[in-house]
């Protein structure tokens, strides 16, 4: 997979044309962000980031250079390759944070292997909110597992946690009040052990295996 960044004037039919040119030249394109650029020597243009399978890169890409409305058109490393997978840190600041430490520490055993996973952690409180921000998981790319992380969670945020877990993002859940416990694929006690055990679960290297102990409580 290779990725294309480009930054064009901010006009109608802009990414059309790019993804014609893609699409004459075989790619397949796995993954697009697109969005106005706010600030820098750009301000006001568009900025399209692409992942491309197959194809003739090469022509594409120069084909794209030669479109009248882009303006810079490079070749750049995926988000993969960079970021690697997502562990996603969702709810009270305090539980967060050593959900967080947990996790950081434990990618950076195995970032410095050869892997790549990030963390994105997020305090957030209050039903409504944390079940739209766990439905939104949904939508990140590369988001590999979700933590969640509180005293109390229950009602319309349980019912996002099982909708996501039909998507294949394993959930885990800190020992809390609520009926999220009920539904997450593991409950566990330490708040640094569930970053850990969240990183374990996404390594390629790990041997943890969520669904070996899907349903308890540690």
């Amino acid at each position: 997979m290779r990725a294309i960044l480009i930054i064009a004037r901010n006009e109608i039919g802009v990414l059309r044309d790019v993804t014609t040119k893609v699409a004459e030249k075989g790619g397949n394109i796995v993954y697009a962000q697109s969005f106005l650029i706010h600030r820098g020597e750009h301000t006001g243009k568009a900025q399209i980031y692409l992942e491309i399978e197959g194809g003739d890169f090469e022509a594409m890409l120069k084909e794209i250079k030669e479109i009248e409305t882009v303006e810079v058109a490079r070749e750049e490393d995926t988000f993969e390759d960079i970021f690697g997978k997502r562990i996603i840190v969702l709810g009270g600041g305090a539980l967060v944070s050593q959900v967080a430490f947990g996790a950081i520490s434990e990618a950076d055993r195995h970032n410095l292997r050869g892997e790549r996973i990030s963390v994105d952690t997020m305090p957030v409180v209050g039903e409504e909110e944390i079940a739209s921000a766990v439905r939104a998981v949904g939508r990140l790319h590369r988001a590999s597992a979700l933590v969640l992380a509180g005293g109390l969670m229950g009602g319309k945020i349980t019912k996002e946690v099982v909708e996501l877990k039909k998507q294949g993002i394993p959930v885990i859940a800190l020992k809390m009040f609520g009926s999220v416990p009920e539904v997450a694929d593991l409950v566990v006690s330490d708040p640094v052990m569930a970053g850990t055990l969240a990183v374990m679960e996404v390594s390629n290297k790990a041997k943890f295996d969520i669904n070996r102990v899907k349903g308890r409580e540690l």
